[in-house]
Formats: C-alpha cells, sequence, structure tokens
C-alpha cells in the first residue's frame, strides 16, 4: 500500500515539495496563518496540533484540507491517517448480500440532524458540522430498515476530492458498512481521490483503510482539495447502484435498466 501512495504523490507532482502542504492558503486567504503546522504535532499526547478556538466554516475548512481536525476543543494531527481509496474498498461477503437482498435502504442528506444526533457529538462540534451542513459542505448517508426506521449512517466533510469520514454508527448489523459503500461507490464515480477516517478503528480497517504517514497523507491532501468539489445537498444517483459495484474495476455500479436484483458476475474485492 505504501508503494501505491508513493505513486500517486508522484503522479499528483508533490513528491519531494515540503512547500506543497502549505498551499491551503491560497483558498482560504487569512485563515491558514491562523492554523498550527501539522507536521508539529507532538507525540505527546500523539497527533497534539494546538488549541481550537475557532470553529467557523472558513477555519474548518481550511483546517481539514492542512490535515487538522477538531476534538475537546483542540486540533490533531495524528503520525499515521486511517485512509480508504475508493478502489480498495473491501466489501465483505455479508454487506454485499445485504445489498444485493435491498435489506436496507440509503439516502444522502435526508437527516443530517438524526445522523449527528445518533453519533452523540461534542456540542460544539454538532453546531459546527449543522453550519458546514448549511453551507454545502458536510454530508450525511442515512441507512433505513424496510420499515423506515434509521439502521446507521455516517457523516463526513466533502473538500475537493477528499472526503472526511468524521463518524459512523450501526443500530443494525452492519448497517453503517452498508452506507459506506454505497457512498465510496458514488465517491469513485465522482472522481474522489480518498476518504479520510483519521485514527485507526478496527471497524476502518474492515473495510479496507489503510495507514498512511502523515508526511504522505498531507501530500495527498494538498492536491485533492485543490481540485473542485459537490458542494450542496447530495443525492443518491439512480443510474448507480453499489450492489453492482466492484471497486477494482472503474466504471461498474451502473444500474442496467430491467436488470434489477440480477448478479453481476464479478469476484468481490479483497
Amino acid at each position: 500500500m505504501f508503494s501505491q501512495v508513493s505513486r500517486r504523490l508522484v503522479s499528483s507532482g508533490l513528491s519531494g515539495k515540503p512547500a506543497a502542504l502549505a498551499m491551503l492558503a491560497k483558498h482560504f486567504v487569512g485563515f491558514g496563518r491562523k492554523l498550527p503546522d501539522p507536521n508539529q504535532a507532538l507525540p505527546h499526547p500523539e497527533g497534539l496540533a494546538g488549541t481550537c478556538r475557532d470553529m467557523s466554516v472558513p477555519t474548518l475548512i481550511a483546517a481539514y484540507a492542512k490535515g487538522l481536525y477538531p476534538s475537546e476543543g483542540r486540533w490533531w494531527a495524528p503520525a499515521e491517517r486511517m485512509v480508504s481509496f475508493p478502489e480498495n474498498v473491501y466489501v465483505s461477503p455479508r454487506v454485499w448480500r445485504l445489498l444485493q437482498t435491498r435489506t436496507y435502504g440509503v439516502s444522502f442528506d435526508e437527516d443530517f440532524a438524526a445522523i449527528v444526533r445518533a453519533c452523540a457529538l461534542e456540542p460544539e462540534i454538532a453546531e459546527a458540522f449543522m453550519r458546514l451542513h448549511v453551507a454545502g459542505y458536510a454530508h450525511s448517508v442515512e441507512v433505513w430498515d424496510r420499515s423506515e426506521r434509521l439502521a446507521g449512517g455516517l457523516y463526513g466533510l466533502a473538500i475537493g476530492q477528499a472526503f472526511f469520514t468524521n463518524q459512523m454508527f450501526s443500530r443494525e448489523r452492519d448497517a453503517a458498512s452498508v452506507g459506506f459503500v454505497t457512498l465510496s461507490c458514488h465517491l469513485q464515480h465522482w472522481g474522489f481521490a480518498l476518504n479520510d477516517g483519521k485514527r485507526m478503528t478496527g471497524q476502518l480497517s474492515q473495510l479496507g483503510f489503510v495507514v498512511v504517514p502523515r508526511f504522505a497523507f498531507n501530500g495527498l491532501l494538498s492536491k485533492a482539495t485543490q481540485e473542485p468539489t459537490r458542494e450542496g445537498k447530495w443525492t443518491i444517483e439512480m443510474g448507480l447502484d453499489a450492489a453492482r459495484w466492484n471497486p477494482k474495476v472503474e466504471g461498474t455500479g451502473r444500474a442496467t435498466p430491467g436488470a434489477a436484483g440480477q448478479l453481476d458476475p464479478f469476484t468481490l474485492s479483497s
């Protein structure tokens, strides 16, 4: 995986250019200088980069694009990040069956507030992400059971071609994983380069997230966040079907008219 990250850095033109990590200031003039340098984050407590006194929309966008995120009134930039590349998303046999049988329905941005409540966020973080959602940068993925009850979901932030998954939850087994795979299918078709999951967790590793060193992550991020993004409300694309998506084969996942319920002859990602 590290060789793949290295190839991405070389292809982006950022390899060996530390100054490129500061390019964020070009997006939000005046905000970059207020933010700490993620490369100066402390080893103890691991990843602590500074005190967070401002969680306005421009500052948060600038911070995430720089490799920082807020928690408990502080900025954090871990030495290693859990990152998902769309082509490496892992679809387990159980999640694949749930997608095939339409056990859950998935929507985007239909009830952002409910997802935030279910994730039990710090009040300041919840309020900040509600503002980001209104501004068109933060998005939710809702997973519904057949009784139209919220079974799970996730929320995150989109900047350029980077998505930042902040938190996931499941009230029913694998509901959040179904939402994540559906989101990843769309991210790949929309041209997103990566999905940041912050720190190592068992759930993320089971979905195909890998550990990326901070310097490599920030190099990829500085390129991805300069690209155009999808602002405003997100919706499920009628022409996409995560049940027919093979992450390793770009372009799969397109629904075929009249073919609902048929299985595509591809091997699950591994």
